[in-house]
């Protein structure tokens, strides 16, 4: 019998120098130790920033900052947290996909087997979250309880765990958590999460599989483990066994991650201790922890929180807040600063005693320097007793004696819930779906009407053309460049082309204009690669100026950010990773593009101070369709020339949530609505949209 355990990959340990505080904080597990701040706040994070493009980790740092300085701000009192609680609590379940709540369908229990041993007895046991969606589980119950007993539902992190290619459930890895508890009079439910369960699914979309349409469905692993959790605790209180007014929640990494999410859900969990599970945005983003973590750790961020937001809607019930000094994926820091404001809170309410925090030794690991004080906690806050905690405990049972299936059920979802635990949009969408996409899938937008910041960089004319180049804001942290051309010595033009260029098309621009432009070219800071063919290059030049002068055409150039002059220095793995670091802000990069073409619209409005006429966008693939809905908020648009588009946003682009309102199609079809069907072509040749 060959049997595996892995846990989380380890990152290096780099505050050895902490430890001490961990022995000292120990001795009273709801300690706050301010003094010893100035100590520990230098670290900068698991992963070097410099490995990003310094553009970028600007970005990065400047959107950061603004999100986290939001937060909380608003609450100055009690009164107003109070009065927007409700309301972010809302937030958060739809932020997890579970907005309006699914249906509460029968749980289907089902004990397939038992283990005894002296002083407790195990449960092996399923039962279905939704239809078709199971939960695996282990139930530690004491031996003789006289009365109902509190409860805990602990919730595992990732361990793999399996025997002879049989996953026997990360439930296996925590089982002496379980044993714990039992052994001191607890009953205690472990479930098994998606990924690492005995049926084994995805955590891993965004991280590893390319499955970046869970942000366009607005779909995350983590709403799924929030559900299960609430489910259990459903399941839970059906025991004759359980005390459902004492029921409390812990686990970590993972498990902390879920117990924070759920105890903020649902407030039956009377007491949490989740551990290793939260820190905060500037871990993530600016210091790249993100890069440590799949996709069960976080919400779908549409409303654009930091996290300590997320910590405080467990306020004012128990919570103790527990980490190690060394933890390389949740840093001491952001920990530190994610209990500070959190301890706002709890004075608010005057109950600072019920917050607690617990600096223990080490990396990102399961200590029992970790486990005494979450048992003290609960003994404290659930029995109302404080006895001397002699040992943690350790494991008993081989893990296949606790797997709970012999044969995996037919009728399983759990492989594929991804695809439906998030409903797409069921309608065929109004014009008054526009408000909400701005709300939902581009909150990550500036506010509107910022200065453009408008700067010329080159204005020539040579070769029957007028080329000109200018900068633009974005954002703040975004410049960007329009080039212009028009043919010389002719009327001024009737309409204006604006062609959003992708990377393929940027670099063949490049060598369409370098025949007449290098020189300019290069001291924009777009030099061209060398022309493999002067001859077909000058052709092609020619044939443009025809064409610019025959249809009285004014042509507008735009490379988004990422593409072009801003293009990045990445591989595929760091592409992935800026992408997840917009994805936490509460952005998409394909969604601030679209923001880009809009800019790019006023910026070009800006230069000419007079109107525009008939402006065109077009756009190939994906920047198609970032000029489709760039064109939905910018009045002055009057066409659309698209060619190659994705035939739905499963393919691309992601734009936060935009498959619950409505698909590509849809979309095509709300522009031709607003423009007039003639006036939305989709060019199957993807030219340029200068023939007519």
């Amino acid at each position: 019998m060959n049997t595996t355990q892995s846990g989380p990959r380890e990152l290096p340990d780099r505050m050895n120098r902490m430890s001490w505080v961990a022995h000292w904080g120990m001795l009273n597990p709801i300690l706050f130790i301010p003094f010893i701040l100035s100590g520990i706040l230098d670290f900068t994070g698991p992963l070097a920033a410099g490995t990003l493009d310094p553009a970028l980790a600007r970005y990065f740092e400047a959107e950061t900052t603004r999100l986290e300085a939001r937060c909380l701000s608003d609450v100055q009192s009690l009164a107003d947290w109070e009065s927007r609680r409700g309301e972010y609590r809302r937030q958060l379940q739809e932020m997890l996909g579970l907005w309006p709540w699914p249906e509460r369908t029968d749980l289907k229990p089902v004990i397939t087997g038992r283990l005894e041993q002296p002083e407790f007895s195990v449960e092996k046991l399923h039962f279905q979250s939704l239809p078709g969606l199971y939960v695996t589980a282990n139930l530690y119950l004491p031996r003789d309880l006289r009365g109902r007993a509190p409860a805990i539902l602990y919730v595992c992190g990732h361990a793999q765990v399996k025997t002879n290619e049989l996953s026997c459930g990360n439930k296996t890895a925590y089982q002496h958590h379980g044993i714990w508890f039992a052994r001191h009079r607890y009953v205690c439910l472990v479930i098994d999460t998606v990924q690492l369960g005995e049926i084994e699914g995805l955590h891993h979309g965004t991280y590893r599989e390319g499955r970046w349409w869970w942000n366009a469905r607005g779909y995350t692993p983590a709403g799924v483990e929030a559900w299960n959790s609430i489910r259990a605790l459903d399941y839970l209180e059906t025991r004759p066994e359980v005390d459902a007014a004492r029921l409390g929640m812990t686990g970590r990494s993972g498990g902390g991650s879920y117990t924070w999410t759920t105890a903020a859900l649902d407030d039956r969990v009377r007491v949490a201790a989740p551990v290793a599970g939260i820190t905060d945005l500037r871990n993530q983003v600016v210091d790249g922890c993100v890069e440590g973590h799949c996709d069960c750790m976080f919400f779908v961020n549409t409303y654009r929180w930091d996290f300590p937001l997320n910590a405080a809607l467990i306020a004012p019930r128990p919570l103790l807040i527990v980490n190690t000094d060394a933890d390389s994926i949740f840093p001491l820091d952001g920990v530190i600063r994610t209990h500070a404001k959190v301890r706002c809170l709890y004075e608010l309410y005057g109950q600072a005693t019920n917050l607690g925090l617990v600096i223990g030794p080490g990396p990102h690991k399961d200590t029992q320097d970790l486990q005494v004080p979450v048992f003290r906690w609960f003994n404290q806050h659930l029995k109302g007793e404080d006895p001397p905690i002699e040992a943690a405990t350790t494991k008993l049972f081989d893990p296949l004696s606790l797997r709970v299936f012999a044969t995996l059920p037919a009728d399983q979802i759990n492989t594929r819930i991804d695809e439906s635990f998030v409903p797409r949009a069921a309608n065929a969408p109004t014009p008054a779906v526009l408000t909400e996409l701005r709300r939902q899938c581009f909150g990550g937008w500036p506010a509107e009407g910022g200065s453009l910041s408008l700067r010329e960089r080159f204005d020539v004319k040579r070769h029957g053309l007028r080329l000109r180049a200018y900068e633009f804001e974005s954002q703040p942290e975004v410049r960007l460049r329009l080039f212009i051309a028009e043919a010389t010595g002719s009327r001024r033009p009737r309409q204006t082309l604006l062609e959003v260029q992708g990377a393929e098309q940027w670099s063949d621009w490049l060598q369409l204009m370098a025949h007449g432009f290098a020189e300019e070219l290069a001291q924009a800071g777009a030099p061209g690669p060398s022309l493999a063919s002067q001859s077909e290059a000058g052709k092609s030049f020619d044939e443009l100026t025809v064409r610019l002068r025959s249809t009285r055409t004014r042509i507008v150039w735009l490379a988004p950010r990422g593409v072009g002059p801003t293009a990045w220095k990445a591989d595929s793995r760091q592409e992935v990773q800026i992408r997840r670091r917009f994805m936490l802000l509460g952005q998409t990069l394909d969604g601030m593009r679209v923001w880009d073409v809009r800019r790019a619209v006023q910026a070009l409005r800006e230069i000419e101070s007079r109107p525009l006429g008939r402006l065109r966008l077009t756009g190939r693939g994906e920047m198609g369709v970032h000029v489709l809905y760039a064109s939905f908020y910018e009045s002055e648009v009057t066409g659309l020339v698209l060619s190659k588009l994705p035939v739905s946003h499963r393919e691309g682009p992601d734009y936060l949530n935009v498959m619950k309102y409505l698909d590509i199609p849809e979309a095509l079809e709300l522009a031709r609505g607003r423009m007039g069907v003639e006036q939305v072509r989709l060019d199957v040749s993807g030219g340029s949209g200068l023939r007519d």
